[in-house]
């Protein structure tokens, strides 16, 4: 099937809902190239449209998705041994106590627009995610801590200061939110930036055009020269070009996927997998090494400001039998806050086991006391939580449904709210309407804890002096001196120390309830070759070909 045939016949095909079955004895006889193809482009179905591509908002995988493509970063993570290589800096040196940092850059590296990608760029960068930009209303980059100036030493090496210990930095410079964009990008307001035209990179691919919510185009970078050294793939992209389309129904998504009209989808489900995998087609499951699929609490709200009440409800929910009912062994049972992969890890799964009668027990000593209809009382109040529904994480509904059914048999009622409603955002930030949320958080680093639960980074507790206005009472100053300290230690086994400290305090206080290890599961066609993954699981398509087909 030649490109332009299957460019023109993709929207009738998603119009009829595609055509499922595939002759497969044509795809089992085609022989795999040993020397990538050049050329071709890359038909990628997306379940969400991107919000916004100001690179610190590129923890939102649709938008890393394209962000991946066409920005470069300072360095590079290897997804495999998670070290710091190469990649725009050529090198870099830190002082001992971590608050200063030197980078030597690549020469002859530019933006899309002919700019150089210089010292006085790479500066304007971190000065714009380390520090925010009110004015523009550009927020802090929730992967950069302690920031405080950068310094153009000239015009290839860049030096940048911190006001105390920032370990962290240098993984956080190889991160989706440290992508490079040229100082014009950085001149617009962050509404501007949801429009994927005015990101200018230095990366493999630039965008060429834009449907908003609907389509996004990329084109390959002829004069590209400066991927990470390490990689296999130099120079220009094997792919003339990548073409994103929202598809939101998980069905289509697979069935253009099988009937050789999408090339690669993004977030396959569980129950597909069997199907895909068994047409020869290639299920990719990638780790996202960051804070665990579950619910966190907002103790703010007297419903679950009672630690037993927090702990009663993570024994009264069944991890087990969320994986096994609804995914497959691509999605394990979290044994901790963050994933096994995680740097910092510390397995914790006997404070996570399902205890149906310790959760009544200690329901009964909080004095919630079991009502006529089932749902406990006090004080005249119901125990009845309300949480939105998060459309990124893979069949949520489904998940809080099943945690729904599993607190009822203990006398609690899990409300689930629908994630596309309008009252969400401000909901979300108020503890009485909304006292549990559900939380996610991919980083490889220990500093992902600080990201999930410190109040000026993500908030999911919403403490005091945090993301809300709304909350009146709720600090917890052990936990928030646990987290400044990881970001703060330089000596590394002490930082993945304090790291094991902070996920045993967050369950002894029941703050949160992990459910599994989320990986981000992609189908690609057998014919797709070369895609890689970033450390925490976004798609690269640098040295991505399509076999002749």
């Amino acid at each position: 099937m030649k490109n332009k045939h299957r460019l023109s016949s993709i929207g009738r095909g998603l119009a009829r809902g595609m055509i499922l079955a595939l002759g497969m004895n044509s795809l089992n006889a085609l022989a795999v190239e040993n020397a990538p193809v050049r050329g071709g482009t890359l038909i990628y179905l997306e379940q969400q449209a991107h919000t916004n591509l100001y690179p610190p908002a590129g923890g939102f995988y649709p938008n890393g998705g394209i962000l991946n493509q066409i920005t470069d970063k300072l360095t590079y993570q290897n997804p495999k041994t998670l070290a710091i290589e190469p990649w725009i800096a050529e090198s870099w040196t830190s002082n001992s106590d971590k608050t200063q940092y030197t980078f030597k850059l690549r020469p002859g590296v530019t933006f899309s627009d002919g700019k150089p990608l210089d010292a006085a760029a790479v500066a304007k960068n971190f000065d714009t995610f380390g520090l925010g930009n009110k004015q523009l209303h550009l927020p802090v980059s929730e992967v950069i801590n302690n920031y405080d100036h950068s310094e153009v030493i000239d015009p290839l090496t860049v030096k940048f200061y911190f006001k105390k210990s920032s370990p962290g930095f240098l993984q956080g410079t190889s991160t989706i939110g440290s992508g490079l964009v040229s100082p014009v990008t950085l001149a617009q307001n962050f509404d501007a930036l949801g429009d994927a035209r005015h990101i200018i990179g230095s990366g493999p691919f630039v965008v060429s055009g834009e449907t908003l919510g609907r389509e996004v185009d990329l084109r390959a970078r002829d004069d590209y020269r400066w991927g990470p050294k390490n990689l296999v793939q130099q120079g220009r992209p094997n792919l003339d070009g990548i073409k994103f389309i929202i598809t939101p129904e998980d069905s289509v998504r697979i069935g253009a996927l099988l009937a050789g009209q999408a090339d690669f989808i993004r977030q396959v489900q569980a129950y597909d997998e069997k199907q895909t995998e068994g047409q020869h087609f290639i299920i990719y499951a990638a780790p996202t090494r960051g804070v665990n699929d579950g619910i966190s609490f907002r103790p703010d709200n007297p419903l679950v400001a009672d630690v037993r009440v927090r702990q009663a409800l993570l024994h009264a929910t069944d991890a087990g039998q969320i994986v096994d009912t609804l995914f497959s062994l691509h999605y394990p049972r979290a044994t901790s806050v963050i994933a096994a992969p995680a740097a910092g890890y510390i397995n914790l799964a006997d404070k996570l086991k399902y205890d149906p009668q310790l959760a009544g027990q200690l329901l009964d000593q909080a004095g919630w006391k079991p009502g006529a209809n089932g749902i406990r009382q006090k004080d005249g109040r119901s125990l009845v939580l309300s949480v939105y529904e998060s459309p990124p994480q893979p069949q949520n509904k489904e998940v809080l449904q099943l945690v729904s059914q599993q607190w009822s048999k203990v006398g609690a009622r899990l409300n689930i709210l629908a994630g596309d409603a309008g009252s969400k955002t401000a909901d979300s930030l108020d503890p009485l309407k909304t006292p549990a949320n559900v939380v996610e958080v991919g980083r490889a680093d220990p500093d992902v804890i600080k990201s999930q639960f410190y109040p000026t980074n993500r908030d999911a507790l919403l403490q005091k002096g945090g993301s809300s206005s709304k909350v009146q009472n709720f600090s917890d100053d052990k936990l928030n001196t646990l987290l400044v300290a990881i970001s703060a230690e330089v000596d590394g086994q002490k930082r993945l120390q304090l790291a094991g400290e902070a996920q045993k305090y967050l369950l002894d206080e029941a703050y949160v309830i992990p459910i599994f290890e989320e990986p981000q599961v992609f189908a690609g066609a057998p014919y797709l070759h070369g895609v890689s993954f970033e450390a925490v699981g976004r798609p690269a398509f640098y040295g991505a070909w399509l076999d002749k087909h």
